[in-house]
């Protein structure tokens, strides 16, 4: 069994002819990802604070390294408490924990977030959105039809320009626009390939979920290994775990930094802070949250930012009233609290990783996670001059569109390696890309440094020089 389970998990979509015995299968995963130019660009984009804000802030790459670090070691942690998760003891290949599998599924997990963060995959959703609107009225212009003709006309045009999302994105780049010797995609082993997917289904059934072409492999892999329906594998819930602990601790590190968040009684306690938290988690669709009314929020809010003072108070001396050392104190206290409550659980025909209390799921902790991701969104997101920024952030990135949204008057403008892909792809018997998509994809693999400077370019205000390779 553990033979197969091994071979199950370290199987690649395609075969490759050399393999280096000095290495494991996962070593080489780590290597293709680091190296990757997906994974160089990370430092050029937002985490919370625009890339090149300063050089303390964090970007998507340090955090995407933080979040490795912390997975990698409590992956170690869990393997010596729950042994029925080694690879030697596991019933089924998705219910194993492997330190090196959840570090490279870590690295990888952001991979797909376009320029400016959260705000550019939104803006990017909102481009596709429009134009499958405008697709379906002009396919249905001068026509008399039912409302579910018209529904019908619609989810054709969803199918063929499909949708924008970070998380499928991720592995539009892994499997697809990353390239590997004559290979399209770094050809990763199916186990990391499921330890980065948090949303199991296709993006027609929930925006959240992959594309078409990429959910055909993910979707076979789960049927071999028999993942019941919306389930994911341990190592995946571990990986998204972590992230969340990660923007949770490091986040607010990072506001505290910048002034954005002030640690003392009058901050903490701010009844406008508290309605924004409230109205946010209000906004949310996490089961933990189910049913709770706004006064329960509203008492659960004080609770963890009274905790989160007291520690910065309990810390501070010890610190020797150093802040620069209390918000890296508190900071790995948070982190510390957390993942050491982490435990695996049943969860009906499957397993669960989650936080643990007396052996049963604590809903309360990862309540708290959630109040200080909300916490954290509200302080720095909707900060004033961060909104100003991501305002502009949205006419970069419609602008782009707009320059190169018509082919024949932008393939001048498009680098050439882009357009030769485009063209290979139109002669496969089943193309990935509209123009319209290939466009989308170009822009989302942008840095936010460099989507500037090509606006720029395009637009007048700066003029590069023409000896700066794109």
């Amino acid at each position: 069994m553990e033979n197969n389970l091994k071979s199950m998990r370290e199987h690649r979509q395609y075969t490759e002819d050399k393999h280096e015995a000095s290495r494991e299968a996962y070593e080489r995963d780590y290597s293709r990802l680091i190296h990757s130019p997906t994974f160089r660009r990370l430092q050029g984009k937002s985490q919370v604070f625009g890339a090149g804000t300063g050089d303390y802030y964090r970007t998507r790459l340090t955090h995407s390294l933080e979040v490795a670090q912390i997975a990698r070691q409590a992956a170690k942690s869990l393997l010596s408490r729950y042994p029925e998760i080694d690879e030697s003891a596991a019933s089924n290949p998705g219910l194993i924990i492997h330190p090196e599998v959840v570090e490279c599924a870590s690295i990888a997990h952001d991979f797909g977030h376009p320029p400016f963060g959260h705000k550019g995959e939104e803006v990017l959703e909102s481009i596709l959105e429009n134009l499958i609107t405008e697709k379906t009225q002009k396919a249905l212009k001068g026509k008399k039809v039912t409302p579910a003709e018209r529904e019908a006309v619609r989810q054709q045009m969803r199918e063929k320009y499909e949708h924008f999302e970070g998380n499928a994105h991720n592995f539009r780049l892994i499997m697809f626009l990353e390239k590997r010797e004559n290979l399209d995609g770094l050809n990763l082993c199916d186990a990391v390939l499921l330890g980065i997917n948090k949303y199991p289904y296709t993006g027609i059934v929930n925006k959240k979920g992959l594309y078409h072409r990429e959910w055909q492999y993910i979707h076979e892999i789960r049927q071999q290994w028999k993942i019941p329906d919306r389930k994911i594998t341990l190592e995946a819930q571990l990986m998204d775990l972590c992230d969340d602990i990660a923007y949770s601790a490091h986040d607010l590190e990072d506001g505290i930094k910048a002034g954005k968040i002030e640690v003392h009684e009058h901050f903490m306690h701010d009844p406008y802070t508290h309605k924004l938290i409230i109205e946010k988690i209000m906004t949310l669709e996490d089961r933990f949250w189910l049913g709770w009314s706004r006064e329960s929020i509203a008492a659960k809010v004080d609770e963890v930012l009274t905790a989160y003072l007291r520690i910065w108070r309990e810390k501070l001396p010890v610190c020797d009233h150093d802040f620069s050392r209390t918000r890296r104190e508190v900071k790995a206290y948070w982190v510390s609290h957390f993942v050491s409550h982490l435990g695996v659980i049943d969860d009906g025909d499957w397993r669960k990783v989650t936080f643990i209390n007396d052996q049963s799921e604590d809903e309360d902790l990862l309540r708290t996670v959630s109040v200080l991701k909300s916490f954290a969104w509200v302080t720095m997101i909707r900060d004033l001059r961060v909104q100003r920024l991501q305002k502009r952030s949205e006419w970069i990135i419609r602008r782009l569109w707009d320059a190169f949204l018509d082919q024949e008057s932008s393939v001048s403008i498009i680098p050439s390696d882009w357009l030769q892909r485009f063209e290979r792809d139109q002669l496969s018997p089943n193309p990935v890309w509209t123009w319209e998509r290939m466009v989308i994809d170009y822009i989302a693999g942008m840095t936010d440094a460099f989507a500037e400077k090509i606006y720029n370019e395009l637009y007048g205000l700066k003029v590069g020089s023409i000896y700066d390779l794109d």
